[in-house]
């Protein structure tokens, strides 16, 4: 299969052998799960339990909130101690309702959906079941996986990308899935075809994974329409966008969707939750954690539970070996940085990396000497240091102009940058700045329209009184 060229993009040292080889680990119960109801992209869910209630495994604890939200379901059995804001620190810095529960530790499930018949059910059951399961883009966007599978509706589609690529550094949890969960995850990925009813899959599996190339092409050496493809290890490859052009040679549109090119991605871990949601009615309670970095003891992979503490997860690597430069939730690219280990693995946690000063490039900012790198680099074919130059002088509609909400925020113009400016910290600025201004700007014209009706309703309750008042004073005339 011919694959295309993208523009942009660099090479990056992989740093995965310290944990490719490491087979996924159980990880055991903590004492204390801190399962937060905002693990997605969209509205948080809303909570259906209060301290003192006893949940089971899979039972739902959160519901989901307007068309793009997803449920929250209980981790394991136990007792809710709390619902509460402040409860631990969130992957986003930000205060979020969590609900914590201390796990029995029977592990008891509650009375699960029987499973689905997937080749005589409908594309509306499927998405159904996996919306009821709490799945999300488990590659770090963790858009709500339902909607996309509904896309059929709206698009002619011609292909499902299946997202294989893990183009950070230090990940593995994807690598490790497809090696050892190879056979659940082909199903998942049918199953997603039936649902978008779509002839073709292809799976697109970095270079740099031989192992995991080889497990999902044995799999699938009988069936046609799944293709394995393995792409250049280049980051970002794993960016669905740069993907799609990358197998496709098609671009995506600005602010478009790789659906109006025929396309539907999703990441690999996705596929293999989607197949526990229909095949055994699980709905998505765990997910797999790459434990890294070299101020760890002994990197791993565990398969925790949603609201396990990173803590739990760095001490069953064998703990800190000296003080990390660093501590990140996901990549070193795109990863969230954390205070501390407090947080729980959320929906989309990929990893937990504690880094060295050896292991990281952060030094003093420079002035720009306007080398270009940025340009060379950036794949989505912007100008990182005109867009910088004018967030810099408070001109984000400027910066909106040349296309900084095109930046996928992937961190190749600050990896590259011979100055060290912080350029994706400038561009999500501008990108949450005008976020924000969308927003205003829609409630004000929800705000005049309102007021264009009131005026209109007024105007014509006055009309209706003065013809009411006109009707009567003719009526008196006429009967004098």
């Amino acid at each position: 299969m011919e694959i295309f060229n993208i523009h942009g993009g660099a090479k990056l040292d992989g740093r995965k052998s310290l944990t490719s080889h490491k087979d996924v680990i159980i990880a055991p119960m903590p004492e204390i799960l801190n399962v937060p109801l905002q693990q997605h992209i969209g509205a948080p869910a809303e909570p259906i339990v209060e301290a003192g209630d006893k949940v089971l495994k899979g039972q739902l604890i959160g519901t989901p909130k307007g068309p793009i939200s997803a449920p929250v379901h209980a981790p394991t059995s136990g007792t809710v101690l709390k619902v509460a804001d402040h409860v631990a620190p969130h992957p986003s810095g930000l205060p979020v309702l969590t609900i914590t529960i201390r796990p029995d530790q029977r592990d008891t499930w509650c009375e699960l959906p029987p499973p689905i018949d997937v080749e005589n059910a409908s594309a509306d059951e499927i998405s159904k079941r996996v919306a009821e399961a709490g799945i999300v883009g488990m590659g770090g966007a963790t858009f709500p996986s339902a909607v996309k599978l509904n896309l059929g509706k709206k698009f002619d589609l011609e292909k499902l990308v299946i997202n294989g690529a893990e183009c950070e550094p230090y990940l593995t949890c994807d690598d490790r899935l497809m090696q050892e969960r190879t056979k659940n995850t082909i199903v998942g990925i049918k199953a997603m075809m039936k649902s978008l009813d779509v002839p073709e899959a292809i799976v697109a599996i970095e270079a740099n994974k031989p192992d995991a190339f080889k497990a999902m092409e044995r799999e699938t050496e009988n069936d046609d329409s799944i293709k394995i493809v393995d792409v250049p290890a280049r980051y970002p490859m794993g960016s669905e966008k740069h993907l799609v052009q990358a197998l496709t040679g098609k671009e995506t549109p600005a602010k478009g969707m790789t659906a109006d090119l025929g396309v539907v991605v999703h990441n690999v871990a996705t596929a293999h939750a989607v197949y526990e949601a229909l095949y055994l009615g699980r709905p998505l309670l765990s997910r797999i954690v790459t434990v890294s970095g070299q101020a760890i003891a002994n990197p791993g992979n565990y398969d925790a539970l949603i609201g396990t503490p990173l803590s739990w997860l760095v001490e069953l690597s064998g703990g800190i070996t000296e003080t990390p430069k660093q501590l990140l939730m996901g990549g070193p690219m795109m990863g969230q940085p954390l205070s501390d280990l407090d947080v729980p693995v959320i929906k989309g946690s990929s990893g937990v990396l504690a880094l060295l000063d050896s292991e990281i490039r952060i030094k003093d900012v420079m002035p720009c000497i306007s080398c270009g790198s940025c340009v060379v680099v950036c794949p989505a074919g912007l100008l990182p240091l005109e867009m910088a130059s004018k967030i810099k002088h408070d001109d984000v509609d400027g910066a909106d102009d040349i296309g900084v909400r095109d930046c996928v925020s992937c961190g190749s113009c600050n990896y590259v940058c011979p100055s060290h400016i912080p350029l994706v910290q400038y561009f999500n600025y501008a990108k949450g700045f005008l976020k924000e201004q969308d927003v205003e700007r829609r409630n004000q014209s929800r705000m005049s329209i309102l007021a264009e009706k009131r005026k209109l309703r007024d105007e014509q309750k006055a009309a209706a009184l003065q013809a009411k008042k006109h009707k009567r004073l003719e009526q008196e005339g006429a009967s004098e």
